[in-house]
């Protein structure tokens, strides 16, 4: 590898901010703030607004669905009374 041409790979710590969930994993990405975890070492801290922790696909919670009536509409506005026929 040629030296100097690559981003600087090391230890990271990533925070659900949803959950409060942290885990440490090597990266690349660039982060601004540092954290200090329980093992006494500070970390670089990427922040994250949905990890599997809080993501309701590997929580199993059940996602809302808002009716807003824009089938309706466009049922109304789009829509036949009896199928075409070609």
């Amino acid at each position: 590898m040629k030296e100097g041409i690559h981003p600087e790979y090391r230890d990271v710590v990533f925070q659900d901010m949803s959950s409060g969930f942290k885990f440490i994993t090597r990266s690349t990405a660039n982060t601004r703030e540092t954290i200090k975890m329980d093992d006494g070492k500070e970390y670089p801290l990427f922040k994250l607004d949905v990890t599997s922790d809080s993501h309701p696909f590997y929580t199993g919670a059940q996602q809302r669905i808002i009716e807003t009536g824009r089938v309706e509409k466009f049922r109304q506005k789009f829509g036949r009374t009896t199928p075409r026929r070609g």
